[in-house]
């Protein structure tokens, strides 16, 4: 039997320092989700099994520093500005050296003329968008592709990636993510994101061309395909009849 296999690798001085590494975003499962019953009397997103699937389906990575954001704050010289410092990881031994792919420079990213009229920027306060270095190459079958978003139905109050697709088949080299800070206007964020705080979910899949179809059928056409199941089960419809439920190791 076919086993698709992701892999992900790093230098060997990446071990040493300890990095985090890429697990499978099921172990991020947010704690208010847990918490949720659902029964008969009380019918919650716990039994939405498309909701559990955006939560478990794919890997995430984490951030590997502490990041120290200063966002929508006005210099010296009365302009709004944004900055992001790090940690002096760089005086570790050799990380430097060995052209590691960490945030060992603070405000690497993208000016605004790169997103000039996007909403993205717009939502960024119209500032500098920083970029997290990530250190791991990833590798996939021939043919499958990765799709990169902030993790689905947890986002993180303050920052989020923007989505992004790589043939992850071809392309051999860690791959960085832009962010964009949530600003309110005329509010500074003064915050540092933890490291370990997840900030990407993963998910590969096979990159095939395709072509639209648009169809039309009568109410009763549904009704006979559906309708029966909805008769079963008042709970687990979806699940018992409909969902392919798949493994992320």
């Amino acid at each position: 039997m076919f086993e698709n296999k992701i892999t992900f690798s790093t230098q060997e001085i990446c071990k040493e320092i300890n990095i985090e590494k890429p697990v499978p975003i099921r172990l991020n499962i947010p704690e208010w989700f847990k918490k949720l019953t659902h029964g008969i009397e009380n019918q919650t997103v716990k039994g939405c099994i498309p909701f559990l699937d955006t939560l478990t389906t794919g890997y995430m990575f984490k951030l590997n520093q502490d990041i120290y954001l200063k966002h929508n704050y006005i210099d010296d010289e009365g302009n709004p500005k944004t900055t992001m410092n790090l940690p002096a990881l760089a005086s570790k031994p050799n990380v430097l050296n060995q052209s590691v792919n960490l945030n060992t420079v603070p405000n690497i990213g993208h000016t605004t003329n790169q997103l000039k009229g996007s909403p993205l920027l717009k939502k960024n306060g119209d500032m500098f968008v920083h970029k997290i270095q990530n250190p791991w190459i990833i590798k996939t079958p021939p043919g499958y592709s990765c799709l990169f978003l902030p993790p689905l139905n947890n986002e993180h109050d303050v920052f989020e990636i923007i989505p992004g697709i790589v043939d992850t088949d071809n392309y051999s080299i860690p791959i960085n993510f832009p962010f964009i800070i949530k600003t309110e206007p005329e509010k500074t964020i003064t915050t540092i994101l933890k490291r370990g705080t997840p900030y990407v979910q993963i998910i590969p899949f096979k990159k095939e061309s395709w072509k639209m179809e648009i169809n039309y059928f009568k109410n009763q056409d549904i009704i006979n395909k559906v309708g029966k199941f909805n008769l079963l089960d008042i709970l687990h419809t979806y699940k018992l009849n409909f969902w392919n439920k798949i493994k992320w190791n």
